[in-house]
């Protein structure tokens, strides 16, 4: 949650923001593809704007497309009755009052139907001015960035069928990026529409049955090698990244985009690093931070 101070700061940081509007504005008329081709960093919105609103909600959303963010991030599940829904948690309790309105502690996403799912507020644990947030459907989430941003979609659950589908009925195969931690979901999605541009998500915990040290998780020529066999045009990975890796993920035509980024001064190392996009839970800040220089 945050405070009203913060929220002040952030209000303030959201003017220096108008300086990228211009270029926010050509990156919603372009494909996917057309944004991965952009020779600036990408400031890539966490959940919304997480900084200032409900994660993963219309309004947290609405602020991030006002902030200029050129792509914003959302995570989903599905229903009982197999609709993708926004949230995530597997569980209901962090960012719903479900536990309240149930009298159950740790109710599961999958184990209620979406109309039951959007009965839940989703918006009152954050502040009070955002009680009567609902969770939203992806279709909602989706027709609602669409109008005038790029949406980062991060599957948690479900399969790549459903996914390609909703995008298909709304004309969005390859005007979004899909990503996921689970690089079986992407090669299974990039067989069945090999169009659509995605992106993984890493480092694994384990590899092969085997758990990975911190040292095995940063990321690599090796890393890159694998998650460009699946299909990907993107590798989105946290802070433990190095300029030689990022360069040999340039040389195999991947772009790099780092996670969850909220200090200005990392934004810039990594940006001098080579990456490609950072995805923050505060976009005005980064763009600031980007416009300050070192």
């Amino acid at each position: 949650m945050i405070d009203s101070r913060r929220l002040l700061i952030s209000l303030a940081f959201l003017m220096t923001a108008t300086m990228s509007l211009d270029c926010a504005a050509q990156a919603t008329q372009s494909s996917a593809e057309a944004l991965l081709g952009e020779s600036r960093p990408l400031i890539i919105a966490h959940r919304g704007y997480s900084a200032l609103a409900p994660e993963n909600t219309l309004p947290s959303f609405e602020y991030a497309l006002t902030a200029g963010a050129h792509l914003v991030e959302l995570d989903y599940h599905h229903s009982k009755d197999g609709v993708p829904i926004v949230i995530h948690d597997y569980d209901l309790d962090r960012t719903t009052d479900a536990d309240e309105q149930t009298g159950r502690k740790k109710s599961r996403v999958d184990s209620m139907s979406a109309t039951d799912l959007q009965r839940f507020d989703a918006g009152k644990w954050f502040h009070a001015r955002f009680a009567g947030t609902r969770l939203p459907l992806l279709a909602e989430a989706l027709d609602t960035i669409q109008k005038r941003g790029v949406t980062l979609i991060e599957r948690k659950a479900g399969d790549p069928a459903t996914c390609i589908q909703l995008l298909k009925e709304r004309n969005l195969i390859n005007k979004v990026v899909v990503q996921a931690f689970d690089w079986a979901y992407l090669k299974e999605f990039h067989q069945l529409e090999p169009n659509q541009v995605l992106a993984a998500l890493g480092p694994p915990s384990t590899y092969n049955g085997v758990k990975l040290s911190d040292a095995e998780k940063a990321l690599s020529p090796k890393w890159n090698q694998t998650v460009k066999e699946l299909g990907v045009r993107a590798v989105v990975w946290n802070k433990q990244v190095s300029k030689e890796a990022v360069a040999d993920a340039h040389k195999q035509g991947l772009k790099v985009w780092v996670y969850t980024i909220n200090d200005p001064q990392l934004a810039r190392d990594l940006l001098n690093a080579g990456v490609d996009g950072i995805i923050t839970d505060n976009p005005a800040i980064i763009f600031r931070a980007l416009a300050l220089g070192k």
